[in-house]
């Protein structure tokens, strides 16, 4: 993949004060880098498969303080992977032990804001494989985006809601800790989706 392309992504999507050390990141391990629009399953994703070069792709609408920790977040299982491939869970120790080692030439003030800093550094004591399973981080990255206060998250709705997310109609059913279990309304399909997903045009249940 184009270096420039790399860096123009990151340019346009994390604070300025760590894109030297975001590319370099990039430089020493070299993947396909890509924006998605946004997804109901997860923020961001590391892919391999046997004779390609692996890929990372991280939602393009994130604010860029939770654009550069997914960012990192992701490269830290490319690393974990180049040394022990499959054979380690996803977000086992090695995995928590590389994602803490990039993450600490972020977390100074320089880069997040000195209330955002003091709740990453707790969950960076022991992180967890997705953001949005630390309840007081995923409030700290809401207050630092500008559209949060306009915006319906699932974990907001009753359960028996219908709510709209990608062009599609969902009903919210039992909630299984981080993520609830929704029926698609059209396919008749069952889906976890995330709590903390935006969704759109929620039409709340008859009590």
């Amino acid at each position: 993949m184009n270096s420039e392309n790399v860096r123009k992504i990151l340019s346009e999507h994390i604070p300025a004060a760590a894109l030297d050390y975001c590319f370099r990141l990039w430089e020493e391990s070299p993947f396909i880098f890509k924006t998605t629009k946004t997804r109901a399953s997860k923020v961001g994703d590391f892919s391999y498969r046997p004779g390609r070069t692996q890929q990372i792709t991280i939602n393009k609408d994130l604010h860029p303080y939770l654009f550069l920790t997914t960012y990192i977040h992701e490269v830290a299982h490319l690393k974990v992977h180049a040394i022990h491939g499959s054979r380690v869970l996803a977000h086992g120790n090695q995995w928590k032990s590389k994602f803490q080692e990039l993450m600490h030439p972020v977390l100074n003030r320089e880069i997040y804001p000195a209330s955002l800093l003091v709740i990453l550094k707790k969950h960076m004591a022991d992180p967890m494989a997705s953001s949005f399973s630390d309840s007081e981080l995923t409030t700290a990255f809401r207050q630092h985006d500008e559209k949060a206060g306009k915006a319906i998250f699932l974990s907001q709705l009753p359960e028996g809601s219908i709510f709209g997310l990608q062009g599609k109609w969902y009903k919210k059913g039992k909630v299984r800790r981080t993520r609830a279990l929704c029926v698609e309304l059209k396919s008749k399909r069952n889906y976890l989706v995330p709590l903390d997903i935006e969704v759109s045009s929620a039409q709340l249940p008859l009590l």
